[in-house]
């Protein structure tokens, strides 16, 4: 079993996936609110590589990229910053970057940091599968799993190539934008999920708006997991004391169980 695979090994357990910018509001904070999302239920961590030109974000993301940046973050800083996360932590943890940062680094040399550093996943949003060979052929055999991403507008081809390639999960775009809160989940997008479930063979996650324990729920109902980023973000900087993502944090949970034992 993957180190991501461990997030989905509980039967009848929706995964929460919980989103952080590496770095942001600093890195102390990053460390101190890794406890608190494995203590209140989180079954896998994201933490974002900051870049310079995050094209898939929103305006939050985007803000506290811009921030971690200017503090000094770093891939190798990140690589470092990673290693402390999991000695607090027996969550897997993944990593979101875009893909100039790792070829900058050297594929090589980040994915072996990757793996002596306790990171389980890769989520590129701008690497595309059939672009991603070269990646994948340094991180798989060091057993890191490559998640690709999956849009409402994909095509069939597009969501075969995915679950073909694909380890660990399938990220489900719940829109074709970037991230961000929402008041509502987008039309059809039960429908979307519908129609790469029966092509798929690993669990769907549905990411990008999912802002609300109702929301969470709601999507729980047909997904495997949810991911939730933008509204973190936002209560890491609200509440220093991390209480507020502690509650938050619990409410998703709380949701994603009734979803589980009501199906």
């Amino acid at each position: 079993m993957s180190g991501v695979a461990r997030a989905f090994a509980r039967p009848g357990r929706k995964a929460l996936i919980a989103y952080v910018t590496a770095g942001y509001p600093s890195v102390e904070a990053t460390l101190a609110v890794a406890p608190v999302l494995e203590r209140n239920g989180c079954d896998l961590i994201e933490m974002g590589i900051p870049f310079s030109d995050p094209l898939a974000d929103g305006a939050t993301i985007q803000n506290a990229s811009f921030r971690a940046l200017s503090g000094g973050m770093t891939p190798a800083k990140c690589i470092e910053l990673a290693r402390a996360l999991k000695e607090q932590v027996e969550v897997p943890l993944a990593f979101m970057s875009y893909y100039n940062p790792l070829l900058s680094y050297g594929l090589d040399c980040f994915t072996a940091d990757c793996v002596s550093a306790g990171v389980a996943g890769l989520i590129v949003p701008d690497l595309p599968p059939d672009e991603g060979r070269e990646l994948q052929r340094f991180a798989r055999p060091r057993g890191i799993d490559c998640i690709y991403l999956l849009a409402p507008t994909s095509t069939d081809e597009r969501i075969r190539l995915v679950s073909e390639c694909s380890s660990g999960f399938i990220y489900l775009v719940s829109v074709a934008g970037v991230t961000g809160t929402r008041e509502t989940l987008p039309e059809g997008l039960e429908a979307f999920v519908s129609r790469v479930r029966p092509v798929a063979r690993l669990p769907l996650c549905v990411g990008f708006g999912v802002s609300t324990a109702a929301q969470a729920g709601q999507v729980a109902r047909f997904a495997d997991g949810v991911i939730v980023g933008s509204s973190i973000v936002k209560l890491m900087e609200a509440d220093p004391s991390l209480a507020a993502v502690g509650r938050f944090v619990a409410g998703l949970r709380e949701a994603l169980d009734r979803a589980g034992k009501g199906r």
